[in-house]
Parts: structure tokens; sequence; C-alpha cells
């Protein structure tokens, strides 16, 4: 399964400019592409929600062989409220610690050098405070599973992974597609897992010719499909073919086909000033009115 990647995490977002504070001056990732939509995602992007909404793909490099954020903002919702689905992204940038200390962002100690903190909405991140390896700094993805055996038959024997590591007595798995890629991480837990309203989604690629077979391969396993094979159009961009799964544990989890997101994931050098005037233009973003109006009286 080589010709497959691991591609990006979705959250949703109540606060952008906070948000974007915090991936772009704290981590130092980079606003890749920024777009904004009239109306729902025929694959539920940005969730169960009809109205505008608006992407913005952050990360420390190029959605070609970098592992990033999908950021999806839905005018008029300012929070969403937290699962234990989600437990973390884990990254190595001795940067990141800085820029945290540097501005006063919350910074915790939970093991040697390595620091917790949390993006906006209290999503979980962990910064190894290291410098980062040449492929990318974004080491892994943790979701919570309550039957870990369960989630590896899926994830490995239906979805392809390779499984890295597996400690049965902390009830932990690592899995990936190649050693250079990000990997994802399932953390056994006790009782149910629980998405609430923030859940995420998980985002790979593959070659287009393999995506009906995924999905055929889902119907006979009896597994869950939540959007059959299906065309999703950007205006002026790339038409992306995506099928949307879920695991045993309701995890999202999207393949794209390949040829036609790299094509889509192209870096735009217009997409954080794009983020910057759609956050201006939003009325109901009291940050960026805030952040202006001290600008101003500076």
């Amino acid at each position: 399964m080589a010709t497959r990647r691991a591609l990006h995490f979705v959250f949703k977002v109540g606060n952008r400019f906070q948000t974007a504070r915090f991936y772009r001056d704290v981590l130092g990732m980079k606003i890749l592409r920024h777009e904004e939509f009239e109306e729902g995602c025929k694959a539920a992007c940005n969730g169960p929600y009809d109205g505008k909404w608006s992407k913005t793909m952050v990360g420390f490099g190029p959605e070609d062989d970098h592992f990033v954020a999908e950021l999806t903002y839905n005018y008029g919702i300012g929070d969403y409220k937290l699962g234990n689905d989600f437990m973390g992204i884990t990254l190595a940038s001795s940067q990141a610690v800085s820029n945290a200390r540097k501005l006063e962002w919350p910074l915790r100690e939970v093991a040697e050098g390595i620091f917790e903190t949390e993006a906006p909405g209290g999503y979980k991140f962990y910064l190894q405070n290291r410098s980062p390896p040449q492929s990318d700094p974004v080491l892994k993805v943790t979701l919570a599973v309550s039957d870990l055996q369960k989630s590896l038959d899926y994830w490995s024997n239906l979805l392809g992974m390779k499984i890295y590591e597996k400690d049965e007595e902390k009830q932990r798995a690592l899995l990936g597609y190649a050693d250079n890629q990000c990997k994802l991480e399932l953390q056994g837990i006790k009782g149910a897992v629980d998405h609430a309203a923030a859940f995420g989604r998980i985002a790979f690629s593959c070659p287009k010719k393999e995506l009906p077979d995924l999905e055929d391969v889902m119907k006979r396993k009896n597994q869950k499909i939540l959007t059959p094979l299906v065309s999703l159009d950007t205006p002026g961009k790339a038409t992306v073919q995506v099928v949307i799964l879920a695991d045993p544990d309701g995890h999202e989890i999207c393949f794209v086909g390949d040829e036609a997101f790299r094509e889509l994931s192209k870096m735009d050098p217009k997409g954080s000033k794009l983020l910057d005037d759609a956050m201006a233009a939003d009325k109901s973003d009291e940050w960026f009115a805030k952040r202006n109006k001290l600008k101003a009286s500076g």
C-alpha cells in the first residue's frame, strides 16, 4: 500500500483568528490554501451543516509530502462540544516550544522534553522539544478506540496499513502506510468512544482506480460507508473523487483520488491573505476586529 498517503486531519474551529494565531505563530505552520464555500459539502467535510463555510489548509510544507491540518469554519458557529475521540497530534519542533513560551501560550511538560498544549477549541497537541526530522515535523495522530484488536483488524486488514508498534499492556498501536509518513496511533480506552459535536476526520489518498474497489470491500465486509463514491468540486480548482468511511468506533475516514488531489492541493501563495481578508469581512469574528482595533490604537 505504498501508493497510499496520509494527508490531513479535519478540525472544526469556532474562532478563526485565535486558531490562525496558534497554527501560524505558535506552531510555525504556513497557510497553504484557503477556500470559501456558499453551501455545505456533499461529503459533509464541514460536518452536518448546510450553510456558508470555509476551509483553510495549514502545514509545515506542501501537501504533497507533509501531513497538514484542515480547519473548517462554519459561519455563525462559535464552538463545538469535545468528545474523547481525538487524543492529540504529536510533532517535533523546538521552534514551536520556543514560540509558545515567547507568546505565553500555555504549555505543560508531560514527559521529559514533551509539552502538551491546546489549540483553540481544546484540541491537544504534543510538542517534542527537538529538531524536526527531514521528512515532516508531524509525527502521529492519536485516536481513541474501544477495542484495540477490532480496530487493528479494520485499519490493517481492510485498509492495508502496516503495524509498526503494538503494546498490549498499554493498549496502543502505531500504524502507517510508509516509514516517512505521519503515523496513526490507536489508543485503547475504557468505555465507548464519544465523538460529540467536534468530531474530526482523517484523510488519506490512493490511486483513483482503487476507490471503487475500496468501497466494494467495505460493502462485502458490512462496514459503514458514510458517503459512497462522489465527486467534489472546488470553484476554479480540480474536481476530486472521495469515499467516506467509518471505522468500528465511528472515526470518519476520507479516501480521495491521489491524482486530482495533487492538483487541488497545490500551495496558493495568496492563501494567507485570503484567510485574513475573510476574517476581516466576517463581522462575527470579534477577535479579528479586536486585533484591528489594537493595531489602530498602537
